[in-house]
């Protein structure tokens, strides 16, 4: 099968394992080349075909998942590409090549950068003024970080304003081993996009143990944005990035659900 989205030298070299497969995909698109798309299933899980050949991820892996109900998603994706194979309307397919070449070697670089977000959560720092932003964010994430001490063990510190509050290490350790639940490449790069989308790994945690769902997570980590836009409005650019933002956060909740529905 001909190269679709071949390795680049250069993206090897970011530290990041999760933007290394990221930058992989920034290449001229190439022609639509084939006519039919099916799945085929093997002793590794599900994979797209393309005029009956299997497709590789940018570093040459087979691009196979372990849900059937994933795998449609990608097949929708190669569908539905039209003259060429646009990337930017891939996003299922651009998470997946994330957790095979760029998670899948490095599971612990990964768990390890999710758990330095915790470190400077978003929900726990606090703003001291309005009096109504401050109630604003305390009802939000106040339930949110009481669920994180009882389930979790992890008991965090809430500091005002943006001076640096250094976290218990007993809380920042309970976040390390609350990511053993999600240990597959595909799961953990998912937990992983909602960490760096919200800016909260707590967040992103409780929602992958079932305590938030997609939305309301989305909700709770724009409370501050929110408020801004209710007073001060927001424009067409800022609006735009938002809503791509919340794309991402949904394809990656869809395909957490799948992955973690086995």
């Amino acid at each position: 099968m001909r190269d679709i989205l071949s390795d680049l030298s250069d993206a090897m070299s970011d530290p990041d394992p999760v933007r290394r497969a990221q930058i992989q995909m920034k290449r001229p698109l190439p022609k639509r080349f084939y006519k039919d798309v099916s799945i085929g299933q093997g002793d590794d899980g599900f994979g797209v075909l393309l005029d009956g050949r299997a497709v590789r991820t940018p570093a040459k892996r087979p691009l196979v998942v372990s849900s059937a109900r994933l795998a449609e998603r990608l097949k929708a994706e190669w569908e539905a590409q039209a003259e060429e194979i646009d990337p930017a309307k891939m996003p299922v397919t651009r998470l997946v090549n994330t957790a095979i070449d760029g998670v899948a070697d490095n599971v612990e670089a990964v768990a390890d950068e999710i758990v330095r977000f915790a470190g400077t959560d978003m929900i726990c720092y606090r703003a001291d003024s309005p009096e109504r932003l401050v109630a604003i964010q305390r009802e939000a994430w106040d339930p949110v970080l009481e669920w994180a001490a009882d389930v979790l063990g992890a008991r965090f510190i809430l500091a005002e304003g943006v001076i640096h509050q250094e976290q218990p290490a007993q809380a920042i350790a309970a976040i390390a081993a609350s990511l053993g639940a999600f240990r597959s490449p595909l799961a953990l790069a998912c937990v992983h996009t909602v960490t760096t989308l919200t800016g909260s790994a707590i967040l992103a945690l409780a929602f992958a143990h079932g305590r938030l769902d997609a939305e309301t997570v989305w909700r709770l980590a724009h409370v501050d944005e929110d408020w801004q836009i209710e007073h001060w409005g927001t424009d067409e650019e800022a609006f735009r990035r938002r809503e791509l933002r919340r794309q991402e956060l949904d394809v990656a909740a869809a395909v957490f659900a799948d992955e973690t529905a086995r």
